[in-house]
């Protein structure tokens, strides 16, 4: 192997990863192709079955969607397909492709650690702002599940309390606290970015992306940026700060 393939190699094993398995090619392909638009320096990998999921061991994987494929969240063939993604990719987060737009089904996802239900339903820039929130550390239910969502996580919540459902030290957040911008500023800001960098790269004004982080402080009432990534269940780094 020459120097540059190997370096090549490294490199790709560095870069954050999506794994999209998905039977149908049509559906699989726009679905890669769509978030090699909106998430620039990603790699993004397609199966047709998780036979093939040992092929991105040592990869960098951060979000693995898998098609449930007319399966019930209780069938031997899914939690199979569960278990092995999270043996082999412990720190990834796992979203689901769905045609049904039932309540129960999502709700059930959510009680089983599933950070992402995304169904045929829903709008394009919805799902995208969905995936980029669930990369974000949140959890992204679609509306009209959303409504189902909240209320399981208000039930026995103090009326004064944000909108989220708590598993340990984890918050889960749904894609109703946020807009599908504040959304994207979100995920920015999870990856360390100051605002200059954030405005940038979504083609946004300083005074703009201000705006939105207010937005996003307020509900999830904290006060400052860092105590936004802490309340998303993730490590706090000192390099995060305003500019």
């Amino acid at each position: 192997m020459s120097i540059s393939q190997d370096t090549k190699r490294r490199k790709a094993r560095n870069t954050p990863t999506v794994i999209v398995i998905e039977q149908h090619t049509l559906a699989r392909t726009t679905i890669v192709r769509l978030l090699e638009h909106e998430l620039t320096g990603w790699d993004f990998i397609d199966m047709v079955s998780i036979e093939t999921l040992d092929s991105a061991l040592g990869m960098d994987v951060r979000l693995i969607a898998l098609d449930l494929a007319g399966r019930t969240l209780d069938s031997a063939s899914l939690n199979d397909d569960l278990d092995i993604i999270r043996d082999s990719f412990p720190e990834a987060s796992i979203a689901l492709l769905s045609n049904t737009d039932d309540t129960f089904v999502a709700s059930q996802a959510l009680e089983m650690g599933i950070r992402g239900y995304f169904t045929t339903s829903i709008p394009i820039d919805v799902a995208l702002a969905g995936m980029r929130l669930v990369l974000a550390g949140g959890v992204f239910y679609p509306h009209p599940l959303v409504a189902h969502a909240n209320r399981l996580a208000m039930r026995d919540k103090p009326q004064d309390e944000p909108r989220r459902v708590t598993n340990g030290n984890t918050h889960y957040l749904t894609i109703a606290d946020f807009t599908p911008r504040e959304a994207d500023v979100l995920a920015e800001l999870q990856c360390g970015h100051p605002n200059k960098v954030i405005a940038g790269k979504l083609n946004l004004s300083g005074h703009t992306v201000k705006m939105h982080l207010q937005h996003i402080m307020r509900k999830l009432q904290v006060q400052n940026r860092t105590e936004v990534v802490a309340r998303l269940g993730q490590k706090t780094t000192s390099d995060i700060t305003a500019s």
